[in-house]
């Protein structure tokens, strides 16, 4: 079960020639894809595409009209092998996953792919995950498109560009035998927009023509010594191809080209940013008209020697504007033009950031640098509020010490955002089944100390951050049990990893649990089973317990790993019970059993059971149902302040208020309205032995004849007993 669902989204990828296509970037793609041909289509999910995934998986019924195979692959290697399809074969194939970290889980098959080339035309389509709002490390797609020599395509961020741009990168693949990779950054991903569709095709090579006619091409395998022929068509065919393409078909764009002697090339991908930036220093249009000559390169690799040595000639300098360090675009366009003769001053890191996102403050700090230095720009003085106003009617005897004061309180600045913002890190949803599995680590880390715990990619990453503070280190999807195999040695104590049931089914069960059979682990795995891939949107997995039409669910986790050899498996089937959480985990470390361990701790994602029952309860509501919903709460008087309950569990609707007792100064716990019922907080006040505070309250919707008698009756005795105390209290009063 997806975090968004497409259903009535996709009924707009069955617009015909000359209608027009409203709504986002992700689907714009996806109809793209039908407009050209495309014959199959796999990927893996991860930000910016999950979506990408989502709308393809609501879109099957499309797809299947149209001859066109979907699939979720098990992970990126599994999607990019799959373009193995067009390799014999004029068969269009796309696949598509999150960058950086997908692409290097793919590079072995993209690499054999680049390497033998390609018959149809292949598109890998990339999230570039890139900049402040990342999820992943800060590392880029184009260093791997430039050593597999694989075109990268970055187009401008509209639709009708991204829409070609799919087209284009088929076209260019067929031309010049190679893979492309299509880069779509977050905002690429989720602009809106409108473009002009055509009619969807059906693919003219099909997958079943392929199995009826079945080819070879002993050329194409990448086995020596092929491999050297291969590098050699890599740069004497297949390159100039791709050039003479992008030449003819003008991918890259130039604007207002002979505007004046100085210009700025800049990747599509950040032409958005660029005249945003250039907008508010007067020198464009909210239209796009721009009085600096432009040239966007929606096609970052290779680049056009000819091209630049058009664009530079004549001027006096060009800015390359360029994220992230290696500063690929630069190098690459200082060569060209020394190799040229064009006598142009190029400039890029020297003026912007060396690394880090160029959102539009910063780059508009680094054209105003560039234009004030060839005279575009009048220089500037540099604004800066003062801290302290001067009074008005200063004394006139004190005009020297005045000014000097003046001038001492304007040369003092605001103090940096992130040093007046408070950081707001991730955590666990409210009522996360993955909170008390952390909460019992803890509380067993008091009796038997700290332990060493490696941790894995996931929402469950985030016990790494207060309140838990667990967790040493993370190295890759699924390869929570893989890197703590060095710890594998007799002691007294044992290594705890941690992984997701995504990450078990991606990689975790071969690299990790099998790894751990095969060398005689004696550590302890902990997989956290929720039913999907809760981190990238609750996409359905083998071990989903939901009924999914199209896929095959429920395949239990234990099964898998007994399957490999693992002896020691418990389960724990709902993670909110912190006593059994606490006594497995306690058992699985103590054991005397040799062998690698297992435990698997159950419980849906709180997150996608709500999008479920939430609208259940509604509409239960609505009909007059009775519906009952649990809530727990904090009684005032009782909580002596410890906030032990807040340091145990972290959960978002666990605060603090005033205390209501003017003899204690120490706030007390209080319990939000966002509280889901979960149980935790109860469980932890239990099972830590910290406080009875905590209640449990039912909340009943259009309740029976029943229920309001038991509330009266309730009412009636609570109310006698508060008389009865109120009574005594007023007698010992005097």
């Amino acid at each position: 079960m997806a975090e968004r669902s497409f259903v009535e989204e996709v009924k707009k990828l069955r617009l015909g020639a000359g209608e027009v296509f409203s709504g986002e970037g992700i689907l714009a793609v996806t109809k793209a894809l039908l407009e050209s041909g495309v014959a199959y289509v796999a990927g893996y999910q991860g930000a910016p595409i999950s979506h990408l995934m989502d709308v393809l998986a609501d879109a099957q019924d499309i797809l299947s009209e149209h001859g066109i195979r979907f699939e979720n692959s098990a992970s990126e290697a599994t999607a990019a092998a799959s373009l193995a399809a067009s390799v014999n074969y004029p068969l269009r194939g796309a696949v598509t996953f999150k960058a950086t970290v997908g692409t290097n889980v793919a590079s072995d098959a993209l690499a054999n792919l680049a390497s033998g080339g390609v018959t149809g035309g292949a598109l890998i389509i990339v999230g570039e995950d890139y900049g402040e709002g990342s999820s992943i490390m800060q590392e880029r797609s184009h260093a791997f498109a430039m050593k597999s020599q694989i075109w990268l395509l970055d187009p401008r961020p509209n639709l009708p560009c991204i829409v070609q741009a799919v087209k284009d990168g088929f076209d260019l693949s067929e031309a010049s035998s190679t893979p492309v990779m299509l880069q779509l950054r977050i905002r690429a991903c989720h602009v809106h927009g409108q473009f002009v569709a055509s009619n969807n095709r059906r693919p003219s090579f099909t997958i079943q023509q392929a199995l009826d006619q079945p080819r070879r091409d002993v050329d194409r395998i990448v086995l020596p010594p092929a491999t050297f022929l291969h590098e050699r068509e890599k740069i004497h065919e297949r390159w100039p191809a791709a050039v003479k393409f992008i030449e003819e078909r003008q991918l890259n764009e130039f604007f207002s080209a002979d505007a004046c002697d100085i210009g700025i090339a800049v990747q599509g991908g950040s032409y958005n940013t660029v005249l945003r930036a250039l907008e508010r220093l007067g020198l464009a249009d909210v239209y796009g008209e721009s009085e600096v000559p432009l040239y966007v390169m929606n096609v970052a690799y290779p680049l056009i020697d000819s091209e630049w040595q058009r664009f530079c000639a004549g001027k006096r300098a060009v800015l390359v504007i360029e994220e992230g360090q290696p500063n690929f675009v630069e190098q690459n366009a200082s060569a060209i033009l020394r190799q040229q003769n064009v006598d142009v001053a190029l400039h890029g890191k020297d003026m912007l950031p060396l690394a880090g996102e160029y959102h539009t403050a910063t780059v508009m700090k680094g054209l105003r640098t560039f234009f004030e230095r060839y005279g575009v720009l009048e220089p500037q003085p540099r604004k800066v509020i003062p801290v302290v106003a001067m009074p008005m009617d200063a004394p006139a005897t004190n005009t020297a010490t005045a000014a000097s004061v003046t001038t001492a309180v304007v040369t003092e600045e605001l103090a940096a955002l992130d040093t007046n913002i408070h950081a707001r890190p991730p955590g666990f949803c409210t009522g996360c089944p993955e909170r008390p599995i952390f909460t019992a680590m803890k509380l067993v880390e008091r009796e038997l100390g700290a332990h060493h715990v490696s941790a894995d990619i996931g929402c469950h990453l985030f016990s790494i951050l207060p309140p838990f503070n667990l967790g040493a280190t993370t190295m890759g999807y699924g390869l929570g049990a893989a890197s703590a195999s060095a710890f594998n040695t007799s002691g007294s104590k044992r290594a705890i990893s941690v992984m997701g049931d995504g990450g078990f089914w991606h990689n975790g069960l071969t690299s990790g649990i099998a790894n751990a059979v095969f060398n005689r682990s004696d550590n302890l795995t902990i997989i956290v089973d929720n039913s999907y891939t809760a981190a990238t949107g609750g996409q359905d997995i083998l071990s989903s317990t939901a009924l999914n039409p199209t896929r095959s669910t429920g395949h239990e986790i234990e099964q898998a790993v007994r399957g490999v050899g693992v002896k020691w498996v418990k389960t724990v089937r709902r993670t909110y019970d912190l006593k059994a959480m606490m006594g497995t985990l306690r058992e699985a470390l103590t054991t005397g059993t040799k062998g690698p361990k297992v435990l698997i701790a159950q419980s849906e994602c709180m997150l996608n059971k709500q999008r479920r029952e939430k609208p259940k309860q509604r509409k239960a509501i609505a009909a007059g149902e009775r519906v009952v919903r649990e809530r727990f709460g904090v009684d005032s008087d009782t909580c002596t302040g410890d906030h032990s309950c807040i340091r145990l569990s972290g959960c978002p609707s666990l605060s603090i208020k005033p205390n209501p007792d003017p003899l204690r100064t120490d706030p007390v716990a209080c319990v939000l309205d966002s509280c889901v019922g979960c149980g935790l907080c109860g469980e932890i006040s239990h099972a830590a032995v910290l406080c009875p505070s905590f209640y449990r309250a039912q909340i009943i919707s259009n309740p029976t004849k029943l229920d309001k008698l038991k509330q009266y009756v309730r009412d009636a005795v609570i109310g006698a007993l508060q008389r009865r105390d109120a009574v005594k209290r007023a007698r010992y009063a005097f």
